[in-house]
């Protein structure tokens, strides 16, 4: 039982606000956003020479070329798009919202619109609300453990576009037409690119080089994606606690990972829970006000909930028809409601 009025709750947040804010008021241009701007830079540098690299008939060469193309692409389609839908690489809403249409759309081959609605409108407005943000988006309730949790993420590449597609009919004549001109304009440049300057021979090994450097980081993709929430509090639409019970119950931390640190950002990995209660800020921000954070929810005995990957792994093994085929439990968090 967690008693609490609505204005002890808004106290509470409000409270935590201030000190994150007086955080970010005292933080420089480059930790509140350029340290994740060099990041995605460094990301796009690494595209020349691993493109060039596949032009090797070394081993050795041709798999680095590949590895330097798979951490790209997934820091730029993750971490870039993560950040630009929450408006986080700059201070403008427009550059912030062109950024997302080329990270999401030209790198990511998914539609910007869809993907807003589906992270920002949905999932984060309705965190752990069962139908609205529970993640459901990926629970595939009649595939075995084994094949949703090791094989079918492998399909990513795949089924992204065609998902992209489908959304088209849901969105406005203008933005279906960008949608539809930015993917292919993003899948044909990175098929030329292999053609032309890695010097591929045949349309089949480009696209099979497309599809290995697009699923590097699909398997840990959708673990994160259904890790981090599913199998915590969950919450009918009717009865849902406020936002900072909300998020302390619904939401996990991962340990740090510098090539998922690097990939994902701090805010999908080991700072989820600031970036919940935060979401606009980089993540750079959310590591900076992560002792904060879990300091004042300790301090009001609220949960900071954290565990390793592998065991969280192992919860979703033993438990994959609890969690992925049946709905999980609605929590019941008495007094808060």
């Amino acid at each position: 039982m967690f008693p609490g009025t609505e204005a002890q709750e808004e106290t509470l947040m409000m409270e935590l606000s201030r000190l994150v804010q007086e955080q970010v008021q005292g933080s420089s241009w480059w930790e509140l956003r350029g340290k994740d701007c060099a990041i995605l830079g460094l990301a796009f540098v690494a595209l020349a020479p691993g493109f060039l690299l596949l032009r090797s008939s070394s081993l050795l060469l041709f798999s680095l070329g590949l590895l330097l193309l798979g951490v790209s692409h997934a820091a730029i389609t993750v971490k870039g798009a993560h950040l630009s839908s929450h408006s986080s690489l700059t201070r403008s809403p427009l550059l912030n919202r062109i950024w997302a249409v080329f990270f999401i759309e030209v790198c990511g081959a998914f539609s910007a619109d869809a993907g807003v609605q589906a992270h920002i409108k949905m999932h984060h407005a309705h965190t752990n609300v069962l139908g609205l943000g529970d993640s459901s988006t990926w629970k595939v309730p009649g595939l075995s453990r084994s094949l949703y949790l090791f094989i079918a993420p492998l399909a990513v590449p795949v089924i992204t576009p065609l998902v992209a597609l489908a959304q088209l009919k849901h969105q406005p004549l203008l933005s279906s037409l960008r949608t539809l001109l930015m993917v292919s304009l993003g899948l044909w440049s990175h098929f030329w690119i292999l053609v032309h300057v890695s010097e591929f021979g045949s349309t089949l090994s480009a696209l099979g080089c497309m599809f290995v450097t697009r699923n590097f980081f699909s398997l840990p993709y959708i673990h994160v994606n259904i890790f981090q929430h599913i199998g915590l509090s969950m919450f009918s639409p009717e009865q849902r606690p406020k936002r900072i019970y909300q998020m302390s119950h619904g939401v996990l931390n991962l340990p740090r990972n510098l090539l998922l640190d690097w990939t994902f950002g701090h805010s999908l990995i080991s700072c989820h829970i600031e970036h919940h209660l935060f979401p606009k800020l980089s993540d750079n921000m959310c590591l900076k006000v992560k002792p904060i954070v879990s300091r004042f929810l300790a301090l009001k005995s609220l949960p900071y909930q954290q565990d390793s990957y592998l065991s969280r792994l192992r919860l979703f093994f033993d438990q994959y028809q609890e969690l992925m085929v049946l709905a999980p439990p609605i929590t019941e968090l008495v007094g808060i409601q």
